[in-house]
């Protein structure tokens, strides 16, 4: 990495010392940026945390979706937004760390342009199937696809799952057809349509599709496994190897916040997040919740980055 985003930090504690600009922060609504539409996992998380800071601090949390362009749209928007504390960020690895191997240019520079707050949780990810596919198994879809070449699509928001679907496809022999969507929500209406029937999803979009049958769930697919659905096996379990990396969102702000502002952010979401009724109500909405200080989400950025710069370098990929 050319810029470290522990780095910024550091720069900004320089120009503020002194924990007194944190005191009375925040006095006026916060602004939260998400890179997914309305419906999502990650738009239901940040509205529920939300919530439990405004019972803390007394004003709001106001979400902004930003959904498109890779999710650079929204990550974006947020190294534009003023350092004030007043803008913070629900991003995962696609705009943070993926993208910048898979674009010939980006339209803004993550490690100048974002400050680390927190981690707030891995998702629990599933590989799901519209019911009427008739399958179980993930090992008979890649037999259905092979019977009807080109004719499945599937979706997925996370980049290391859509390696794995190539891979299967290489590997397995399987055939199907990646297809773009901006959210949760979209993508729950598409695979309950048939218009896309596969997707390797959030387990906590689409919990209710699979407990009231329309949906089928055939593998934890980051190998987690799940205590919503215990019978459902993990990629391990079945034989596969699986995907390269987990997903996870974290919480950032434009850089340059003061790290008084960043601190005060991460103890209160950190304690929010870790209360145990907290945890459990999560896991059952197919979220792990996993927090981390600024410097150890930083260490963890620098390892996603360098993996996924080997995952690139194998699979061939090119940038577009």
């Amino acid at each position: 990495m050319k810029h470290l985003f522990l780095g910024l930090l550091a720069i900004a504690g320089i120009a503020v010392t002194t924990p007194s600009l944190a005191q009375d922060y925040p006095t006026r609504p916060i602004k939260a940026l998400t890179t997914t539409s309305a419906g999502g996992i990650s738009d239901i998380f940040m509205r529920a945390l939300g919530d439990e800071l405004l019972k803390r601090w007394g004003q709001a949390i106001v979400i902004e979706n930003r959904p498109g362009g890779m999710q650079n749209l929204g990550a974006r928007a947020c190294t534009e937004a003023p350092p004030d504390g007043y803008t913070i960020c629900i991003l995962n690895a696609e705009p943070v760390a993926y993208n910048q191997f898979l674009l010939k240019s980006m339209p803004f520079d993550p490690e100048k342009g974002l400050q680390p707050i927190t981690n707030l949780y891995h998702l629990i990810q599933t590989l799901v199937v519209n019911s009427k596919l008739n399958v179980k198994t993930i090992d008979e879809l890649i037999a259905l696809s092979k019977a009807k070449p080109g004719t499945l699509n599937y979706l997925t928001a996370s980049v290391p799952l859509a390696f794995y679907m190539d891979t299967l496809t290489k590997e397995r022999g399987a055939d199907w057809v990646r297809v773009p969507f901006k959210g949760g929500g979209e993508a729950v209406n598409a695979v309950l349509s048939g218009s896309t029937p596969i997707a390797l999803i959030g387990e906590g979009n689409v919990i209710g599709q699979i407990r009231g049958g329309t949906m089928t769930a055939l593998v934890m697919a980051n190998n987690i496994k799940s205590p919503n659905f215990p019978d459902v096996p993990t990629l391990a379990e079945t034989g596969y190897t699986g995907a390269p990396s987990r997903s996870w969102y974290g919480l950032f702000t434009p850089a340059g916040t003061p790290k008084p502002i960043v601190d005060k952010l991460n103890a209160a979401i950190n304690t929010t997040i870790n209360r145990p009724e907290i945890i459990a109500a999560w896991e059952r909405q197919g979220a792990t919740p996993m927090t981390m200080t600024p410097p150890e989400l930083d260490t963890f950025l620098r390892k996603d980055i360098q993996k996924w710069a080997e995952v690139a370098k194998l699979s061939g990929a090119t940038s577009h």
